[in-house]
């Protein structure tokens, strides 16, 4: 023990020497561990901003959007044609089990206005089960009922963006009458703030209406009952795919598609989706990572490479060392032991580095950082790791130098 502690006092006295050097040495680990952590940061963040994304359009959500149809050879996408009815969304909700509720919606872009002020939204019509099958609570106000719904009444709920944009500080829009493409409408709600998707579109940015009010008083339509897409939850994520199945049989029994006919609707899971960014995000913190542990392999290659120069500056110490005593493994520990100092700092040091540049992304670029304490100490250690393998060679080597060369070494 007393020999290791001396062992120790002599390797940090060889370190304290040449302290530039030192610090230009483990300045490759602190790149290094500050490059991997602050990667590993980035992309724990964006995972989880993936998730309250698709979350936030709903729990267990299937979305049901017309399209995928094929008319005279023509192939179309979502909002080609107009397949979807609030009958299938009733029929939905008597005869899928597995689904908790649905929701069906129309929107156009439209001006709305209040007083002197005017913006351009998205006008929703909507049913009164929305903002349950949303997970969109009201903040302020109420939501509208059944019985708007059945009387078509003119009434409205607000998202956040709208009531900023048309109502000033501290205005309380509850009551108040704005006009939605020129048709009167009394603000009754306003809606919890629930931020962009992951696509960037603002949810917030939204007037709601009775799906009734909005094709009959506001937007208008050709033919009465049409839905632009249907929302549906499932009674638990376990469900959803039956679900999914569910739903498919019956519209396609209700849209009289024959076997082997491609459908008129999609049925898009957001889970699926969710999977879906969460692999592609984890595929590039991968890649980020492996450039960033590049780095600190490099400065593994610093260490010895310091190291190397130090056993060639230090050949006549070392056979004087030997020559009163000190064994081949002494000599060894030593070396192995200012690789380990050097790497330890160095992994520290951007321990701390990795975390500040973790914090600083998040506030200057808004990215969302989660600091792991795991990554932080597997990095630590990993730096440590890094300094026993790169220094074994030039400890090994000074260790087997011959002693009476050593002594005559110039």
């Amino acid at each position: 023990m007393r020999i290791l502690a001396m062992t120790v006092r002599a390797a940090l006295r060889a370190l304290r020497r040449n302290k530039m050097r030192s610090a230009l040495t483990t300045l490759g680990i602190v790149i290094g561990v500050a490059a991997v952590i602050a990667m590993v940061s980035i992309g724990r963040g964006a995972n989880v901003a993936v998730q309250r994304q698709i979350e936030s359009l709903g729990t267990n959500l299937l979305m049901i959007v017309p399209g995928a149809t094929t008319s005279s050879g023509v192939r179309s996408g979502w909002g080609g044609v107009s397949t979807l009815t609030v009958r299938d969304a009733e029929a939905i909700r008597a005869e899928v089990p597995a689904i908790a509720e649905i929701a069906w919606m129309k929107r156009q872009i439209g001006q709305v206005v209040y007083a002197e002020r005017n913006w351009g939204t998205s006008v929703q019509g909507v049913s009164p089960s929305y903002s349950e099958v949303r997970n969109w609570p009201v903040r302020e106000g109420v939501f509208f009922t059944q019985r708007d719904e059945d009387s078509a009444n003119r009434v409205a709920v607000l998202g956040r963006t709208v009531v900023d944009q048309l109502f000033g500080p501290g205005e309380d829009p509850i009551g108040a009458t704005i006009r939605v493409k020129d048709v009167p409408v009394r603000v009754v709600g306003v809606l919890s703030r629930k931020g962009q998707t992951g696509w960037g579109q603002d949810q917030d940015d939204a007037v709601l209406l009775p799906f009734s009010t909005a094709e009959r008083r506001v937007l208008g339509t050709e033919i009465l009952g049409i839905a632009d897409m249907l929302f549906a939850t499932a009674r638990s994520a376990a469900e959803i795919e039956e679900a999914q199945q569910q739903i498919t049989t019956v519209l396609r029994e209700r849209h009289r598609i024959q076997p082997g006919q491609d459908d008129d609707f999609t049925v898009r899971d957001l889970n699926e989706m969710m999977q879906a960014s969460q692999t592609a995000s984890r595929i590039m913190t991968s890649l980020l990572l492996a450039v960033a542990s590049i780095s600190l392999l490099v400065g593994g290659i610093g260490i010895m490479n310091i190291l190397l120069v130090s056993v060639t500056e230090r050949t006549r110490e070392i056979g004087v060392r030997m020559a009163v005593g000190a064994k081949g493994r002494h000599i060894l520990l030593q070396f192995l032991v200012e690789a380990i100092a050097l790497s330890a700092v160095g992994g520290l040091g951007g321990a701390i580095l990795g975390v500040a540049a973790a914090r600083l992304v998040s506030a200057l670029a808004g990215w969302p950082t989660i600091v792991s304490p795991p990554a932080v100490l597997g990095a630590v250690l990993f730096s440590a790791a890094v300094g026993v393998f790169f220094g074994f060679y030039p400890a090994r080597k000074a260790a087997r130098l011959d002693p009476i060369a050593a002594l005559r070494y110039e």
